[in-house]
Parts: structure tokens; sequence; C-alpha cells
């Protein structure tokens, strides 16, 4: 026992001695192995370089859809509840700062009473008591404790603006994928009623045909039922388009339909850049919000480690005061009347049942799963990219294919319409080349939008919509200006 708290003695001097004595460990950026390129395959039709991450949406040339994103920036309510957890970081980051601050409080007191006469002072007058003056209490950090929960607080105030940055990247892209929706959804309308208009006029043909006898009512019957079917496309494909306008609306922090005469006029498919460029995978570490807010969170939980390591050792304090003390309001104000104390108290855990180091090991539990989870997050945004670089290159080529399909398909539509009023063809033949042709357009149309979605896509995969800025990141940290200015472009 007397070797142990000569130990304490020895460890609490030395502290004194070196203030940035800290208990816990100090944390050290995990080292993450990344792979130096992507593969190869799936990079067909990219190149590596620099991605165009901050204004991505810029590449797809429509000016309305660039108007949207920032109107969405601006108005968007996940972002400003993304703004409001800043504020509330910041603030609880001065609270665990206020700790290395002594507290000060000033008390006043009047109290008059009486001793009891049973206690042997004999009778004795009731008196009074004046008492004013200022208190003071500073906890001195010898081994971290303080420090290391402001540490812990600077890392959840980073971990919020990473957070912030995440609903940004993710804004960014679920409007642009809907206004994508909305132009595709447009087009394979458009597509149908145009086929619609066909198949009326091959039932009007089938019509003449048999009021002159050339044909039998099965013609009439078949053709009315290839209309019907391509009529009811278009109720489903018109529900999926309110649902998208409604959706660009509410991410616009706007109610349902308010976009509706802005996105009603009919637009082409935004069209993706001729070269795209996916830079490198280890730009993933310092672009991505998620991988950044996982690195954070391991961070400041590290410094948690430290904060209940505190407790194992005793808590020393400088306690004062100063202040007047009178038994007569007359005389106050008096010099006699100063009265002041000084003290150093401390505290220390003689014994806790084993509270103190299972909460240690609790946060070196939660300290290693962080830090899995970290790795984890690095493994998921790698896995992201790659399927969608996958996937965009993969459907630029089901594209190409679609739209020689496509064509072959309408040249097939005009000559069997040819053979079957010339009577070379039956009907059967006219209908499944219309058919045909109702469902390539369709999926050509489709195809374009998932090409543009894909690349969409693999944007947000690489955590586009901003950029690393350190002397931006700073000026967060520190709030000298609101955060939803700051973490803008």
């Amino acid at each position: 026992m007397i070797l142990s708290m000569r130990a304490l003695v020895v460890a609490a001097a030395a502290c004194m001695l070196a203030t940035s004595c800290k208990v816990g460990p100090d944390y050290v950026r995990l080292e993450v192995s990344m792979p130096d390129v992507w593969n190869q395959r799936a990079l067909e039709g990219m190149r590596e370089g620099e991605a165009p991450l901050q204004t991505w949406w810029e590449e797809l040339g429509d000016p309305l859809l660039v108007e949207l994103i920032e109107r969405a920036e601006a108005a968007n309510l996940d972002l400003r509840q993304g703004v409001a957890r800043i504020r509330e970081a910041r603030a609880l980051r001065r609270v665990a700062g206020a700790d290395r601050s002594p507290d000060l409080s000033a008390t006043g007191d009047y109290t008059r009473s009486e001793s009891s006469d049973t206690i042997g002072l004999g009778e004795v007058d009731a008196g009074d008591l004046y008492t004013a003056g200022v208190d003071a209490t500073w906890e001195i950090d010898l081994f971290g404790r303080v420090r290391r929960s402001v540490e812990a607080a600077t890392a959840d105030l980073e971990a919020s603006i990473e957070d912030y940055r995440d609903v940004l990247v993710t804004l960014f892209a679920e409007v642009a994928l809907n206004y994508v929706d909305v132009r595709t959804l447009q087009a394979r309308i458009e597509l149908a009623e145009a086929n619609v208009e066909t198949q009326m006029e091959t039932l009007q043909l089938t019509q003449d045909r048999f009021d002159a006898g050339l044909v039998s009512a099965l013609d009439i019957a078949q053709a009315e039922s290839n209309l019907a079917s391509t009529e009811a496309r278009i109720p489903a494909l018109e529900s999926s388009l309110i649902a998208a306008r409604n959706r660009i609306a509410v991410l616009l922090g706007e109610a349902p339909g308010e976009l509706d005469d802005e996105l009603e006029p009919n637009r082409p498919i935004p069209d993706p850049p001729d070269e795209v460029a996916v830079g490198l995978p280890a730009n993933l570490l310092r672009q991505r919000p998620d991988v950044r807010r996982a690195e954070r969170d391991l961070a400041g939980q590290t410094a948690r480690i430290g904060v209940a390591a505190a407790d194992l050792y005793p808590r020393f304090s400088l306690s004062g005061f100063l202040g007047l003390q009178s038994a007569s309001g007359g005389d106050f104000f008096d010099g006699d009347s100063v009265t002041w104390s000084i003290g150093l108290p401390f505290v220390s855990n003689l014994f806790t049942g084993g509270r103190v180091r299972g909460r240690i090991e609790a946060e070196k539990a939660r300290t290693q799963q962080l830090a899995a989870l970290y790795e984890q997050t690095i493994l998921l945004a790698l896995e992201e990219v790659e399927n969608f670089v996958a996937g965009y290159a993969l459907e630029l080529r089901r594209r190409e294919q679609l739209l020689l399909a496509t064509d072959a398909t309408k040249r097939s539509v005009e000559l069997v319409r040819t053979q079957y009023i010339t009577g070379l063809t039956d009907f059967q033949n006219v209908l499944d080349s219309q058919r045909s042709l109702v469902n390539q357009q369709d999926q050509l149309a489709t195809s374009e939008g998932e090409v543009v979605k894909n690349l969409i896509s693999l944007y947000k995969a690489l955590g586009g919509g901003w950029t690393v800025d350190p002397e931006e990141a700073e000026t967060l940290t520190s709030g000298s200006r609101p955060p939803a200015a700051a973490a803008s472009r």
C-alpha cells in the first residue's frame, strides 16, 4: 500500500511537471490497404484522372438540372437538420472545453440564529451574520480527463460536418436521379403514344380490309388487343412520372406538385460526357464523407478511453473563496470584514467494484468496433465504385445494341406492313413486328436513362458534390461562419 501511494505521488509529480500528461492511447490514423488502380476490365471506355466531382452535374449539360440542384442546396430540409446537428456538436464541444477554465460563482447569505440554552454555552442572544463573496473551483487536469473529453467532442463536431457533407452528396444525386427518371418516363410515354397512333392506323387498315372482304374478323380482334395492350402501358408510366416529380419537389423543400409546371415540358434525357474520369481508389479516403465520418468516429472513441482511464487516478482541484463577512450590516463593507480561503481538495476512487475498469474495457471494445466499421466502410465504398463503373460501361454497350435492334425493327415494321397490304403475309407478322417495336423502343429509352443514372451513382460513390478544402474544414470546425455556407461549393 505504501509503495502504491509512493508510485501515485511520483506519477502525480511527473504529470505536474509535464502538462501534456494524458492517460489513455493517443489516436493514430488506422492504415488501410487500398488498391493502386481500379479493375481494368471495368474501366473500358473510361480513363483514370481527376474526376469532376465538385459540380459533376454540370457535365450532363442540362441547365434546368443545375438550377434544381442549386435550389435543393438552399432549401432542403435534411440539410437544415444537418446544420442544426453541427451547431449542437459545436455547442457540446464548448461545454467540454469549459472544464479547462475555473468556475466562478457569486454567493450571498444572511442568517439570524440563536444557540440552544441546553448545550452549555449559557444564555446567548440571537445574532446576525452577513456573508457575500465569490467562490472559485478549478480542476487541475493532471491526467488529461478534460483534454481527452475535448478531443472526443472535437472529433464529434468534425463527424457532424462529414454527416452534413454526406447529406449533400446524397441530395445532389437524388435530385439528379429523379430528374433523369422524369425525362426517361416522358420519353417512354411519348414513344408509347406514338405507337398507339400507329396501331390505331393499323386497326383502321384491318377494318377497311375486312369491309372489303379481304380478311376475317380475327385480324380486327387481334389489332384491337394489340392497341389496348399498348395503351395499358401509359397509365403506369404516368403514375411513375408523377411520383418522380413529387420526389424532386420534396427534395427542394416544396409541396408535391409545385414543380409540375416546370417539369411538364418534355426535354431530352441528359447526355453523359464523351469521357468519364474516375480518379484513384485512394481518393475515396479523403473524398467520401461517410469514410471520413467513420474515421472521425474512431478518433473520438479513442479519446474516450482516456476519459474513462482518468478515473483510475485522483482528481485534484483548486478551490477558493473571497468575500465579506460581518455580524452587522453597518460595518459589512469595512476592511476588517474581508474573508478568504484557499484549498486543494482531491477525490480518489478507492473501491468501485470494478466499475471503472469495466468502463475502460467497454470503451476499448467500442473502439475496436469502430475500427472494424471504418475498414468495412472503405471496402463498401470500393465495392460501390467498382459496381457502378462496371454498370455504366456495360449499360453503354447494351444501349448500342438496343439502338441497332430498334432501327432494324423499325424497318421490319414498314416492310411487313407493306407485305400485309399486298397480301404477301398474314396479320400475325404485323402484330409481332409492332409488339417488338414497342418493346425495343421502351427498352432503348430505359437504357438511355440507366446509362445516365449509373454515371450519377458513380459520381455519388466517388463522393461527388463537394471538394476537400483544408481551410474550409478548419473554418467549419472553428465556427467562424455558418456551416451551410461553409460546406457549400
